[in-house]
């Protein structure tokens, strides 16, 4: 009887385990009839249209615009990887490091580049596997503890021991672990559109309505297949994230310009440029949730209320994981794209949080 008492915690982890995992196939399964469908009516719809591309040899100048910074490179000696990042701001000041989301690239942080260069050196990256960053070929090199590593070399190899730490989405997520993992380099910390990772990790487990909304996460888990549906009808997906009324960017704000939108499909559809990216969503369930996850960082969460893809209650969860300063600001009407749609407010409340002296909670 006490063997079984003792095998029956060991027991339960399996079976919740087992149940998880049958969870996540199940939805993977679902989530591939479903865009399978799809790709079978477009095909039918017009077959031309669905497997049309335009080709794109030149990027289109703003990406190459003198005002939002100088285009760089680093190659870091552990991994062998040259990562790709702009910068603006003088050397010597201090450093803010900018982490973009999906699907986007340093451009999509355009305007906090100039906005506060006057103050720190601003370096906004390409991510592993993004851009004009090195792209590893197999999935288990996009690990959450390579993203980690990845961003600790990064700062060593910029000549400096910590920074003002911004991401978005995706970004936010790799910008919560490295809060957690290496307080010591974050002197404040600013998330954008995403929650704790343990919060998320919970919350859509529990909560049906958020494990639609991120029914991407299941159907990136599929070889090939995802990275062909975004590039069919000269990658409409793409565009549609940005531009269509339940996903994209809000009446309200300051909609993507064509040159804008053509920036993203002209580094999008570079040969394999979407198997880097969604590679990063093929390791998460098995680094998900974390064993370590208490930030005693000063913290600033902003949030889109109308964010498509996140439930914004798990905004107000997340303020239980910060064990100091917490600020969090949800921005009404407002979408997922929050710095690129409402660059103004978002900058003004940054620098409010930069300049405000925080405290630690007792």
């Amino acid at each position: 009887m006490a063997k079984l008492r003792d095998c029956l915690p060991r027991l339960m982890v399996t079976i919740r385990s087992l149940l998880f995992w049958c969870l996540i196939y199940f939805y993977c399964g679902l989530c591939a009839s479903i865009y399978l469908l799809k790709l079978l009516w477009s095909i039918g719809k017009g077959p031309t249209q669905t497997f049309r591309r335009v080709p794109r040899e030149h990027p289109p100048a703003c990406l190459n615009d003198p005002s939002l910074g100088t285009h760089c490179y680093v190659r870091i000696k552990d991994s062998g990887l040259r990562f790709h990042y702009v910068a603006a701001g003088e050397r010597g000041k201090p450093l803010m490091l900018l982490l973009h989301g999906f699907p986007e690239f340093w451009y999509s942080w355009r305007h906090q580049l100039r906005e506060f260069k006057s103050e720190y050196r601003v370096v906004a990256l390409d991510l592993r596997g993004y851009g004009e960053t090195d792209a590893p070929v197999h999935r288990e090199n996009y690990k959450l503890d390579c993203l980690i590593t990845d961003v600790k070399d990064i700062l060593d190899s910029l000549g400096y021991s910590k920074c003002v730490l911004i991401g978005h989405d995706w970004g936010g997520m790799i910008a919560w672990l490295i809060a957690i993992c290496y307080p010591e380099m974050v002197i404040k910390l600013i998330v954008i559109n995403f929650p704790h990772p343990n919060v998320f990790t919970d919350y859509i487990l529990r909560h049906p309505a958020q494990l639609f909304k991120s029914s991407y996460y299941y159907f990136f888990q599929i070889p090939w297949f995802p990275e062909f549906m975004f590039s069919i009808n000269d990658f409409k997906a793409l565009k549609h994230l940005f531009t269509s009324h339940s996903t994209g960017i809000g009446r309200k704000g300051c909609r993507l310009t064509t040159e804008d939108l053509e920036a993203y499909v002209y580094v999008f559809s570079q040969p394999g440029a979407l198997s880097g990216p969604i590679n990063h969503y093929r390791n998460i369930f098995s680094c998900l949730p974390l064993k370590h996850h208490m930030v005693i960082t000063p913290t600033l969460l902003l949030w889109g209320e109308k964010d498509a893809f996140m439930d914004v209650e798990m905004a107000e969860v997340t303020k239980i994981y910060v064990k100091n300063y917490f600020r969090l600001t949800i921005l009404s009407e407002t979408s997922h794209w929050l710095q690129q749609e409402q660059p103004d407010i978002v900058n003004k409340l940054i620098w409010t949080f930069l300049k405000e002296e925080t405290r630690r909670k007792d």
